[in-house]
């Protein structure tokens, strides 16, 4: 969610009044969280939802109506999987000076065999073919997930399931239509729980350039870390690097969490310790709980006090001792330090 509300504010900020989301699962959920953020950023928010896939390009078939206006202006397609600088409006400059149909964001990466590469024209920006993970280098830039298309491209795109970068794209290209803009700033395809916390950073980081009062400070922060206004945070607590903690979250006193995110609604009892995870909407971290190594809690899951989490998934509405080896922390207090030791607790399977 922290995602689709942060391409939702790039949106706002070049004065976009409509956004319209492509889901093909629960989309009242999805915009019963949004409706706060559309009267905060006094922006539309509607859903085109799909009742059977229809791949990258089908969606915009459907969503067809809410696209088209009679002005004739082109709009943005972003996908909702990679975090990155969103230079919308240089990007709409881009598209007018050079007058095609459609215009894509590209970005360099170091191993461009792991995609399919965009050859580009380095002066006029047209782009030339696609190559799909190319075994000998032929470029290092590859498509971002940013378009800017003009209404036209609709005609192009049946509603049926359709590839809009295997299908579609290649004919733009083919009729010497298309254009590419390289993004300077940092990109990071986040589909992957660790991709997902790599990406978190190198967002963070980009607020700590600019100086952003979105970052949270004071003697319980280290380095960058976001944290709601709705949110409470108990004495002691020690909160970052690399944190965001979301809406309506309880993190009680004595916790510790780095390198995480914690969605809407969770709560973290006492002397928790999380670590390089993600914790999902609704969930609750026991007592002394030590979560750590790529652990992903789904929606509402309940972890016990004491328990450890050396790394794994939680499916949504469960609890540890269903899903996961399950170790029991067992500690004692003195006067200046916590210690603690890992005791087996049992073992259940999926």
């Amino acid at each position: 969610m922290l995602l689709v509300v942060r391409v939702v504010e790039a949106l706002k900020a070049i004065g976009v009044t409509e956004v319209v989301l492509a889901i093909n699962y629960q989309p009242e959920v999805m915009l019963k969280f949004l409706k706060e953020f559309e009267k905060k950023l006094e922006i539309k928010i509607t859903c085109s939802q799909e009742t059977e896939p229809l791949g990258t390009a089908g969606p915009l078939a459907l969503a067809r109506d809410k696209l088209i206006d009679d002005s004739g202006e082109p709009f943005f397609v972003l996908n909702s999987d990679a975090i990155s600088e969103y230079l919308l409006k240089e990007m709409i400059e881009s598209h007018k000076s050079h007058r095609g149909e459609a215009s894509i964001m590209v970005t360099k990466v170091d191993e461009p065999s792991k995609y399919g590469v965009v050859v580009m024209d380095q002066t006029t920006g047209e782009v030339e073919k696609f190559v799909e993970k190319p075994k000998i280098f032929v470029d290092n830039k590859i498509n971002s997930g940013i378009y800017l298309f003009n209404p036209s491209v609709l005609d192009r795109i049946e509603l049926k399931r359709t590839s809009i970068e295997k299908e579609v794209f290649p004919k733009i290209a083919a009729e010497k239509k298309l254009f590419a803009m390289v993004l300077p700033g940092f990109w990071m395809d986040i589909g992957q729980p660790k991709d997902y916390i790599t990406g978190l950073r190198l967002y963070l980081d980009s607020l700590r350039k600019k100086s952003s009062p979105k970052l949270a400070s004071g003697s319980h922060i280290v380095g960058n870390v976001l944290v709601d206004e709705s949110a409470v945070i108990g004495d002691g607590c020690l909160i970052g690097p690399d944190v965001a903690i979301g809406p309506g979250c309880e993190i009680e006193p004595g916790v510790r969490l780095s390198h995480c995110t914690v969605m809407r609604g969770v709560r973290i009892k006492k002397h928790a310790c999380i670590s390089c995870s993600i914790i999902g909407w609704h969930s609750t971290v026991g007592r002394w709980a030590l979560i750590e190594n790529l652990t992903i809690l789904g929606e509402d899951v309940h972890i016990g006090d004491e328990v450890y989490s050396n790394g794994g998934v939680v499916l949504p509405h469960m609890e540890d001792n269903k899903h996961f080896e399950v170790f029991k922390i067992k500690h004692f207090e003195a006067e200046d330090c916590h210690v603690m030791i890992l005791q087996k607790f049992g073992t259940a399977t999926c």
